[in-house]
């Protein structure tokens, strides 16, 4: 188990960095005016894979070795929805808007992550 809590650990701070760039990128895109493109679209895809992912290691760790605070839990399940949601609220608006919705919620996403990893 020491090595599924060792790779959950790494997974985190990936997240947050890749969250952090996803973000950034969809704010560009938004001050340009610009709608998200396909590789934005597909990075987003990638970071809501890699947090579903890490939640499964997540509860892998969650049987043997619980969070010394259950508030950990719950910034992970945050986590892994904060994208999805996102897509629900920007699904009739306008492409900038679209793009500056998904850079927003990334970093918030990136501020779940690091929540998560400061209660662990």
């Amino acid at each position: 188990m020491d090595v599924v809590l060792s790779l959950h650990g790494r997974a985190a701070t990936a997240i947050v960095l890749y969250l952090s760039v996803v973000g950034l990128w969809g704010l560009v895109l938004g001050l340009r005016g610009t709608g998200p493109t396909p590789n934005f679209i597909g990075a987003l895809v990638i970071a809501e894979v890699a947090t579903i992912a890490q939640g499964i290691l997540g509860i892998a760790l969650l049987v043997s070795r619980p969070p010394s605070q259950s508030l950990h839990v719950l910034y992970g399940f945050a986590l892994a929805l904060a994208l999805p949601l996102a897509a629900t609220v920007v699904r009739k608006r306008e492409a900038r808007t679209a793009s500056m919705t998904f850079g927003l919620a990334a970093l918030f996403a990136a501020g779940l992550a690091i929540r998560g990893i400061t209660t662990a």
